[in-house]
């Protein structure tokens, strides 16, 4: 019964995370809370993370660290959501300088990361027995498929989807933004936050695979 609340809650949260997306996506602002939004609300990210890394450690239990972390995803599904949602409605108006591609390069670009993006998510389900957004947090380390080759495919296919996203728009400054500021930010989570939260709930399990498995870009497993 409790599992059943569990999820029930975390469903809850997320419906009530998209309910705000969609809200956002709908706004009109002005040029200067757009950018505050798009650079200050990815800014945040980083002490956030850093507090909640603090409330990990503080008591590192299995149960407390599936609770902190549910509430640092969906607490960074708002920091992070937010500007993407408003960099996404608004980066014609913020747009300096156009880059020479062409959009069906864009287009194409889009289609294949958003395909690379959905098959993580297969992969985290059917071998983690998780999903993300932290509705399930994974039962089992993944290690399989495209897991053996980078402990993070999840976040390379976004940002790679997200830079995609920029070269359809043929904007520089939407790629600048997701290169210098918001990749840095997520791959922050993931150093900071997310591999000490791995180790607590796999421990050893998880540091042999992060011995063998680089952080990001894919390569042959070693061993």
């Amino acid at each position: 019964m409790k599992k059943v609340i569990d999820l029930f809650i975390r469903i809850v949260l997320l419906i009530l995370i998209w309910l705000i997306w969609n809200w956002v996506l709908g706004l009109h602002l002005s040029n200067r809370v757009n950018l505050a939004i798009i650079f200050g609300g990815i800014l945040l990210v980083f002490p956030f993370v850093l507090l909640g890394r603090r409330i990990l450690d503080k008591k590192p239990t299995l149960n407390r660290a599936a609770w902190v972390t549910t509430f640092v995803h969906y607490s960074l599904g708002i920091l992070m959501g937010i500007p993407i949602c408003r960099a996404l409605s608004t980066h014609k108006e913020w747009s300096v300088w156009t880059l020479p591609v062409p959009v069906d390069i864009g287009l194409v670009l889009v289609i294949i990361t958003c395909a690379a993006t959905f098959l993580t998510v297969i992969n985290l389900a059917l071998k983690g027995l998780g999903a993300p957004f932290a509705i399930a947090l994974s039962r089992k380390l993944a290690v399989d498929w495209m897991y053996s080759r980078t402990r993070n495919p999840m976040v390379l296919a976004c940002l790679a989807l997200l830079l995609s996203l920029g070269i359809w728009f043929q904007s520089v400054m939407f790629i600048l933004w997701a290169l210098f500021l918001f990749s840095p930010a997520l791959l922050f989570f993931v150093k900071v936050y997310e591999e000490r939260e791995l180790e607590i709930r796999f421990g050893e399990s998880y540091l042999d695979y992060k011995s063998k498995t680089p952080m990001l870009f894919p390569v042959k497993r070693r061993g």
